[in-house]
């Protein structure tokens, strides 16, 4: 196979994965500063974008032994990856789960903005290279749609939980 199929379908991965938080994380501050809404249900929400990161980073982390599976050997690790910095630096999002780091929120959205390049690199060639496909750009915007869906899906089941937790101590005490 071609290594720049396989570095691309590796950055497609990496963008349906992390691209798509840092327009969840936007809009979650924007409604934050909403007065209308309760102030408690903002901070949950707000609080919860690090975890919802690391649950993202965790999917990712599935996909990729996934791929390796059964041969859990570091030959063949490194012939499944391409972009060895790359998969390393989405390996790092699982670090969010740490209460100490998640609590600095914009540490996730600068993590993700790595990924979100990107997409703004192809967007941004297709508009000023006169030879470049659009199939690219195309192949991007239907990913980073399912990687905004996999990001509010991954935030609506934190918020779920936070909820859902506390009555089930309070059920089981």
């Amino acid at each position: 196979m071609d290594d720049n199929f396989l570095v691309y379908i590796q950055h497609l991965e990496l963008i349906a994965f992390f691209s798509g938080y840092p327009l969840i994380y936007a809009v979650v501050f924007f409604f934050a500063r909403n007065n209308r809404l309760k102030n408690s249900f903002k901070q949950r929400v707000a609080s919860l974008l690090p975890f919802s990161y690391a649950l993202i980073g965790t999917l990712y982390i599935g996909l990729q032994l996934k791929k390796i599976y059964p041969d859990y050997f570091f030959e063949n690790m490194q012939l499944s990856v391409q972009q060895l910095y790359l998969v390393i630096w989405g390996l790092v999002s699982i670090l969010f789960w740490i209460p100490s780091l998640a609590k600095k929120k914009v540490l996730s959205l600068i993590h993700s903005l790595v990924f979100f390049f990107f997409l703004a690199k192809d967007l941004f060639l297709q508009s000023f290279a006169s030879n470049f496909d659009d199939n690219i750009v195309n192949n991007d915007m239907k990913i980073y749609t399912l990687s905004l869906l996999l990001n509010l899906t991954s935030l609506s089941l934190m918020v779920l939980l936070s909820f859902l937790l506390p009555i089930t101590k309070r059920l089981i005490s």
